[in-house]
């Protein structure tokens, strides 16, 4: 029998139209692809969910409102085939994928800072992603999963743990006397950035919006601020004693822009790797330069940075925190619990199940 059934198909899901995830999203019988000469093919064992995946469904101003696309940036499984130049690995490699799939050549690329390569190109996004029983990537972009740690938490740290050291470590430059405020803690880059920074040793801060959000996000902070109830700025200065932070991780965007800016400490610095809530928030622009405040953006981590973090997921240093494990028939759940909020750390699909 071929991999996924008797033709060689396999189930695949599609965002099909922009709308609600039980209308929008749909799985799809398509044949199981063969790997190119410098390519893999991998059996998803799972795939983790992020906000991209809901971005491709509901619409974002970056991303062609085409169809259909299959999404899936966070993969990790099983090597089941391997193309006729591949030699570093064989059928049965357990594996994950660092997702961005650049050129080598460019100044970027050379040196290692792929996610600025001009050719990047991402899973789950510029190519068929990860939310399928089978998925062909380069063999280059793999890395080896150790044996004791579980497929399921392997696909639940690339992106978001990768994207959270870049910001607090390789560009936050956060170090153990300072402090920290990290917005959205309860989410994907939120819950790894939280981790990361208490890691350092940092005094760290959090913002989320729920009683059960804030006593999960306790375990790595000094104070966790409900934003829904009191400004957090207000709230930072005052635990603070006025002086404010060293370091803001903010992916939000619009709705906390000047917020997290009045936040920091003179000479503090921002770090911002998204805009959930939209991307043309008003700013003071004299609350930067007068306290000598910096804004840094670090969208996502280069390979180094995703060597680094995967070698402390390795030695159960951090953990990426799974809110649910779900079927593949069940992805629509994952997407509504994402957009309502309603995730503490990730959503991870089998979509063997």
């Amino acid at each position: 029998m071929c991999p996924g059934g008797a033709w060689g198909a396999m189930r695949a899901v599609h965002v099909v139209a922009l709308g609600d995830p039980e209308e929008a999203l749909e799985i799809r019988d398509v044949p199981v692809p063969d790997p190119d000469t410098d390519e893999v093919r991998l059996r998803v064992e799972a795939c983790a969910l992020q906000h991209a995946d809901v971005f491709a469904r509901v619409g974002h101003p970056e991303l062609e409102p085409s169809f259909p696309k299959r999404p899936g940036t966070e993969v990790a499984g099983v090597v089941d085939a391997v193309g006729a130049d591949v030699t570093d690995h064989a059928p049965g490699d357990r594996v994950n994928v660092y997702h961005h799939f650049t050129c080598g050549e460019c100044e970027f690329c050379e040196r290692g800072e792929q996610t600025m390569c001009p050719h990047d190109r991402k899973l789950g996004g510029d190519r068929p992603g990860g939310l399928a029983e089978y998925v062909t990537v380069p063999a280059a972009n793999l890395e080896p999963v150790p044996d004791d740690v579980d497929l399921v938490t392997a696909a639940a740290w690339p992106s978001s743990f990768t994207t959270a050291w870049r910001m607090i470590v390789s560009a936050g430059g956060l170090r153990p006397a300072e402090s920290a405020l990290v917005l959205g803690a309860s989410g994907g880059v939120g819950h790894a950035a939280l981790q990361l920074a208490d890691r350092v040793g940092a005094t760290v801060y959090a913002t989320t919006s729920t009683d059960w959000k804030a006593e999960r996000a306790a375990e790595w902070a000094e104070a966790v601020i409900d934003y829904t109830a009191e400004p957090f700025d207000e709230r930072v200065m005052e635990l603070t004693d006025g002086r404010g932070v060293d370091l803001v991780a903010e992916h939000v965007g619009e709705e906390t822009w000047q917020r997290s800016i009045d936040s920091l400490a003179t000479g503090g610095r921002m770090v911002v790797c998204g805009a959930t809530s939209g991307a043309d928030p008003d700013v003071d622009i004299r609350s930067v330069y007068q306290r000598h405040r910096r804004i840094v953006g670090a969208p996502m981590g280069s390979r180094s940075d995703f060597r680094a973090v995967g070698r402390l997921i390795a030695r159960g240093e951090v953990a990426p925190t799974i809110d649910r494990v779900l079927p593949l028939a069940d992805v629509a759940e994952g997407h509504r619990a994402i957009e309502d909020r309603e995730v503490f750390g990730k959503v991870v699909v089998k979509p063997g199940e």
